[in-house]
């Protein structure tokens, strides 16, 4: 009789726990980057290349892709604002800096479909930004005279971000 008491509170037990560790899946905690973090690494990433004599757009967006800042320099070209979303957004989505992207998306590869999806910018200029080992949003620059340029700036946007994000 005490063996089966034993093993029906066992038995409660496991349930219980099985129905704890249910209820922590039903939901999750996530990380995004603040609208300050992201106004801050846009204006350095825009002063970054501004110094350089770049004539660019800068957008920080959420580690969903949702834009949260776009700073365009008043004489940019009116395409870089939506190719600026387009290279943060393509980082975030595939979790690779749009440089390296655009390497194993290129015609021949077995990922270069993924090219046609709306959104999706395949140029340089585009960084995920992490803290902690998760993805938190990303940066994309656009305006300047080639991508290698643009992922200069980002990385610069990020870099004045560095400290306030945790490693």
């Amino acid at each position: 009789m005490k063996s089966t008491i034993r093993q029906l509170i066992a038995a409660l037990a496991a349930a219980a726990a099985c129905g704890a560790h249910a209820q922590q899946q039903a939901t999750f905690t996530v990380r995004s980057i603040t609208p300050e973090a992201a106004l801050k690494a846009a204006q350095a990433a825009l002063q970054s290349c501004s110094k350089t004599g770049y004539l660019v757009a800068v957008a920080v967006t959420d580690r969903a892709g949702h834009p949260l800042v776009m700073l365009r320099d008043r004489l940019a070209g009116p395409h870089t604002p939506d190719t600026a979303i387009g290279k943060a957004y393509t980082a975030v989505s595939f979790r690779i800096d749009t440089l390296a992207f655009t390497k194993v998306t290129q015609a021949g590869e077995a990922a270069s479909g993924i090219r046609h999806l709306p959104r999706v910018v395949a140029i340089g200029g585009g960084v995920p930004i992490e803290s902690a080992g998760a993805l938190v949003g990303g940066i994309g620059v656009s305006g300047a005279p080639g991508g290698d340029a643009d992922d200069v700036c980002a990385r610069a946007g990020i870099a004045a971000i560095k400290d306030d994000l945790e490693f």
